[in-house]
């Protein structure tokens, strides 16, 4: 299910106790994606979506390798499975998100990137 990412910037309570009301409804513009939840897998899967304007992005469906960025220079690695996440479910189901740190043969590796966006895995070495 997609969110509603409606900006506020109205303060919450009038002041005299009144109910507040909404001056538009919800507009599809400000609904957003639906979360891509990248998974470790054997090979990388890639899907395409439509944008606004036509346009088209990746959508990270599953990944293999990362893109590791050492002292000696760029590196692609195997990922081997989710060590550390800002959710313990996702390191369970092995679900790559941003800030993750990942096991690779190159050693532990965290992800700087916004995997489901950007359709590839970058990272940098620990």
């Amino acid at each position: 299910m997609e969110q509603y990412h409606k900006p506020s910037n109205k303060k919450v309570s009038s002041g005299t106790g009144g109910r507040r009301r909404s001056f538009n409804d919800k507009r599809r513009c400000h609904v957003g994606g639906v979360f891509t939840a990248t998974k470790v897998g054997s090979a990388d899967l890639c899907r395409t979506r439509r944008t606004r304007g036509g346009s088209s992005a990746l959508k990270l469906k599953k990944a293999l390798t990362i893109n590791v960025v050492t002292k000696t220079g760029a590196k692609k690695a195997k990922i081997v499975k989710v060590l550390e996440s800002h959710n313990p479910e996702f390191v369970r189901m092995n679900i790559i998100t941003k800030g993750t740190v990942v096991e690779t043969d190159l050693g532990k590796v965290r992800v700087t990137n916004r995997v489901g966006q950007d359709g590839i895995v970058n990272g940098v070495l620990i």
